[in-house]
């Protein structure tokens, strides 16, 4: 892990590996991880739509943190990754690269997004 606390996708991948073994006892089964994903994607589009949108909070409950339901969401998804094969920095890579060809110039195009 960088001593500055900054990680790297691989670090992070490492990183979430080292702590399943160590405190998770193993991976959840694929279709677990992606049912737990569900539902912190799920608490992380409660915090938005009570935070940004339109939906006020319920009397008498605390409202999370969101950096801590993002944080969740990805290491849900780093888990996912590690257990299928998954390298999330050369699969961003290229993701970002199939998104920066075919999309370039379509928002700059798109006047719902005008300044």
């Amino acid at each position: 892990m960088a001593s500055n606390t900054e990680l790297t996708v691989q670090e992070l991948q490492a990183t979430v590996d080292r702590w399943i073994k160590t405190h998770g006892v193993r991976y959840f089964s694929e279709l677990t991880n992606l049912a737990v994903l569900v539902e912190e994607v799920g608490e992380l589009a409660r915090i938005i739509s009570r935070t940004y949108g339109d939906q006020s909070t319920k009397s008498g409950l605390a409202p999370s943190g969101l950096a801590d339901e993002i944080a969740d969401v990805l290491f849900v998804l780093v888990c996912i990754a590690n257990q299928t094969g998954v390298d999330l920095e050369t699969a961003i890579s290229h993701n970002l690269k199939k998104k920066t060809d075919r999309d370039q110039h379509r928002h700059r195009n798109n006047p719902k997004l005008a300044p």
